[in-house]
């Protein structure tokens, strides 16, 4: 099933910031966007849920040490994924 992303300004902001110093990533950064939207759970995305402080929201990596942080959620009565954060295991955890 397909969700729409939804970005919050701070993904936003993050994505524009990391695209702007690693421009080489930006078409890996584009395919784990369509393949999130596709299938949260594929096996590429090693997508898991957080703890702590960041409970109720999940993690999948785009690359080697970078993360998306981001939740499930409804919007106009359909399953959406809301984009929350983006960049380093340091970063976002």
């Amino acid at each position: 099933m397909k969700r729409q992303l939804l970005r919050s300004t701070a993904f936003i902001r993050a994505a524009r910031k990391f695209i702007k110093k690693n421009p080489q990533l930006s078409e890996d950064f584009q395919s784990t966007l369509k393949l999130l939207s596709e299938d949260a759970f594929d096996p590429q995305l090693k997508t898991h849920k957080l703890k702590g402080k960041l409970e109720g929201s999940c993690a999948c990596s785009v690359g080697y040490d970078l993360r998306i942080i981001f939740r499930f959620v409804q919007h106009e009565n359909a399953d959406a994924i809301l984009l929350e954060s983006i960049g380093t295991h340091e970063e976002v955890y």
